[in-house]
């Protein structure tokens, strides 16, 4: 179910639409990163070119809260007497991360954001995952993206600026359509080479988070960039949204790719052709300065696994190979695209889940849930005795649709680990690649995917 109307979502479009003289000054300066130049477009003091470690007032184009977080921004708007949104068009509400409702608490507070839209006028949606949706409908190069949710980062991948706050900020945002942001360094990662078979974009930032550890890039900006076309041309939109939204768990501020002729693409293919940025390059200046580099090789990545408790806790497959499983989930906002859907069924066809292993699959959105019906993958995963449930956040935050019980031990595509995260205090997550859960789930323990290309 998705509530925002055509009328609403091409309101909201419409304001996508910016005066882009400023902000081509700025995207053609050669001294900024990514990062500083998305920071300088949307600085109020409009003549002011943004640097590491200034304190800048930003326009903010969106701002989103989710069913976690929404009733807390709601009850701090209320309760600072403020009785009008700064523009309702860009103000968003996501019933996401307990869809349906799983009980009469959650569906009360369902209620009071229905309420609030209903009473000032701005964008729901019901079902699709926050920042799914964000990038299937919203996002565009340059836009400055604020949401009470920690992975809001996603966007990041169309060249937007995009990060989590808390809810009270979002309620000030809701009022102003402003906000405070200190200028992140950069940390800029070479990325060579091509992935092997069974390897994905997911094994690739596991890999870098266990290297820099969970509080390696806080408060930074993660600029990742192509040596050449080939790399490019790897990193599909699905492949970078990965990337962009499980920076977040090494602390960075925000984690962006440079727009090229993949994100025109994606933005044509998705509804998004009115806006001036989406044509403009938005990509580091050649004199740039960054804090530090890192050159990663795709080829030599090799199939990771993370866990349990803590996100930088990783391993290669082999060390965990033969680990028993109760549960695989395939889904979340990091990994529950249509690509990744398309990955797990490609490995189930044909096969059967492991008798004593549970085999959840939960697509990020509507659309991909949609897609996933069209592309006859839903009847592979029915046939090889997996779970197929509506879009919602579900499993990844413990609520419902694959809740972990005592003691049970689940390999998960999702986007955290930490004790208790899905479920019970004594269960244990192990975070890996939808490919590497699929295959898991077929053999009942932790399992190496290659085999299955």
């Amino acid at each position: 179910m998705q509530n925002m109307t055509s009328a609403s979502l091409q309101r909201q479009q419409q304001h996508q639409s910016q005066d882009t003289s400023h902000a081509k000054t700025i995207l053609n300066d050669n001294s900024l990163t990514i990062a500083e130049k998305l920071i300088s477009i949307k600085n109020v003091e409009t003549k002011s070119v943004s640097m590491p470690g200034d304190i800048v007032i930003v326009s903010v184009d969106l701002a989103m809260a989710q069913d976690s977080t929404g009733p807390l921004a709601i009850r701090s708007f209320t309760e600072m007497g403020i009785n009008k949104l700064y523009d309702p068009s860009k103000v968003l509400l996501v019933i996401d991360h307990t869809f349906p409702a799983a009980d009469e608490k959650v569906a009360n507070l369902h209620a009071m954001m229905r309420d609030f839209v209903s009473k000032h006028n701005c964008l729901l949606v019901e079902g699709s995952i926050s920042h799914q949706y964000i990038l299937e409908y919203l996002a565009v190069p340059g836009m400055m993206i604020l949401g009470a949710d920690s992975h809001t980062c996603q966007a990041g991948c169309l060249s937007a600026f995009a990060t989590g706050i808390g809810s009270t900020e979002t309620a000030a945002v809701w009022a102003t359509g402003q906000l405070w942001l200190k200028v992140p360094d950069t940390i800029k990662i070479n990325l060579s080479g091509i992935f092997g078979k069974g390897v994905f974009a997911r094994d690739l930032i596991l890999d870098y988070i266990g290297k820099v550890g969970e509080d390696g890039a806080n408060y930074k900006a993660l600029e990742w960039k192509f040596s050449n076309e080939n790399i490019r041309k790897e990193f599909t939109m699905d492949s970078r949204a990965c990337i962009s939204n499980a920076s977040m768990e090494c602390g960075a501020k925000i984690s962006v790719f440079p727009n090229d002729e993949v994100t025109t693409k994606y933005l044509e293919e998705n509804a998004r052709t009115n806006n001036d940025l989406k044509s403009i390059k938005i990509q580091a200046g050649a004199s740039a300065k960054y804090e530090d580099e890192f050159e990663i090789e795709c080829n030599k990545i090799e199939p990771k696994v993370s866990g349990p408790d803590n996100i930088d806790n990783v391993h290669s497959v082999e060390e965990l190979s033969n680990m028993e499983i109760d549960q695989a989930f395939i889904g979340s906002s990091t990994n529950g695209r249509i690509e990744d859907l398309e990955i797990a069924a490609r490995i189930l066809k044909g096969r059967k889940v492991h008798k004593n292993t549970r085999c959840i699959v939960t697509p990020a959105s509507v659309k991909v849930y949609e897609d996933a019906i069209k592309r006859g993958y839903v009847e592979t995963y029915l046939q090889s005795g997996a779970v197929f449930t509506n879009a919602t956040c579900g499993a990844c935050v413990g609520t419902h649709l694959g809740a972990l019980g005592e003691n049970e031990i689940c390999l998960s595509s999702s986007s955290r680990n930490f004790v208790g995260r899905m479920g019970a205090l004594s269960s244990k997550v192990y975070l890996a690649s939808p490919a590497t859960v699929t295959a898991s789930a077929i053999e009942g323990k932790i399992a190496d995917p290659r085999k299955y290309f």
